[in-house]
């Protein structure tokens, strides 16, 4: 059985303490990993005074009343949604956009937290915490986790996302498209199933949905933003969006060579036969006149921009070994 603290006395059990506070580093840290560095005075099985002293001392960094994080943990987006669950109370879900994030959507990292609160009675404020206690409860149960946090499904998510970011719907969609976590006909049932008067966040969705319904590759926005990112962080030579080469437009030219990056959508071309046949014309007119055409996927330069961006680079050396001495 553990002692009970007492006002004014140090832990002297279980393992190394803090010099100063005397907390039981060891048994914070199994607390803290298990929640992305966050710790509750509860959890913890602190008395006000011990918690106060582990604050005072360096051993924790207060975040709300009575949530902290153990010191030396990294400050990430999952360790502020996880403090703010626990600041505001129980029957609380990570939602709108920071559920958005935990399902992976590409979302800035200073986002507020927001939560959606089921249990009404116990839910408190907290500063820098959107709480939503929305009546449209569809969807809403069982939870869902993500990074072992309690979040809304990503249905929900997306529907949810419009109402306070509507131009980052169509980004999240996207994302959600290629990593096959939904598809299009459900997203279009859970628009039916929440379209109604008052309902915000459905307009954005809805348009979304209608742009990504359009054609079976991704939005040239967002397919430039994200091979942009590849490039840039892969260091890989520099290309040219939209080019026009021997009559035809081009998704990608890697500038001072012959090769063409070309991206399927999220789903193939080869669904749709006249697209398929037109690209299938285009490759072949440009390999004849001497281009290398090198296609890949959406999906592939979004969730696996590592594999990508190396077949681009063995692509790339191997034309540099047999380049004639002089290209265009």
């Amino acid at each position: 059985m553990r002692p009970r603290l007492r006002a004014g006395r140090r832990f002297r059990f279980g393992g190394s303490r803090h010099p100063r506070s005397g907390v039981r580093l060891d048994e914070l840290d199994a607390i803290a990993r298990r929640h992305h560095g966050v710790v509750t005075r509860e959890m913890a099985g602190l008395n006000s005074q011990a918690w106060r002293r582990a604050i005072r001392g360096g051993t924790l960094v207060q975040l709300h009343p009575g949530v902290a994080r153990l010191v030396g943990t990294a400050d990430t987006v999952e360790q502020r949604v996880t403090a703010a669950t626990f600041a505001v109370g129980s029957g609380t879900l990570a939602s709108h956009r920071s559920a958005a994030f935990l399902w992976g959507a590409p979302r800035p990292d200073n986002d507020p937290v927001d939560l959606i609160v089921l249990d009404r009675s116990g839910a408190r404020r907290r500063e820098g915490i959107c709480i939503h206690r929305p009546t449209d409860l569809a969807d809403l149960t069982p939870p869902q986790r993500r990074s072992n946090i309690r979040c809304t499904n990503i249905l929900r998510t997306l529907c949810d996302l419009g109402a306070v970011d509507p131009g980052g719907v169509e980004a999240a969609v996207g994302h959600a498209l290629a990593a096959r976590l939904v598809t299009l006909g459900a997203l279009e049932a859970v628009l039916v199933a929440h379209a109604r008067p008052g309902r915000t966040g459905v307009t954005a969705l809805r348009s979304a949905i209608d742009s990504w319904s359009m054609d079976a590759r991704p939005a040239d926005s967002l397919l430039e933003h994200a091979m942009h990112r590849l490039v840039t962080r892969h260091r890989l030579p520099p290309v040219e969006f939209h080019k026009r080469i021997e009559g035809w437009e081009v998704d990608f030219w890697i500038v001072g060579t012959p090769i063409i990056l070309e991206c399927d959508g999220w789903t193939t071309h080869g669904l749709h036969h006249d697209q398929f046949e037109r690209d299938r014309r285009r490759d072949s007119e440009l390999i004849a006149a001497g281009w290398i055409v090198v296609r890949f996927t959406y999906r592939a330069i979004t969730l696996a921009p590592g594999r990508t961006a190396e077949r681009i680079r063995s692509v790339v050396d191997r034309w540099q070994h047999t380049a004639p001495p002089a290209f265009l």
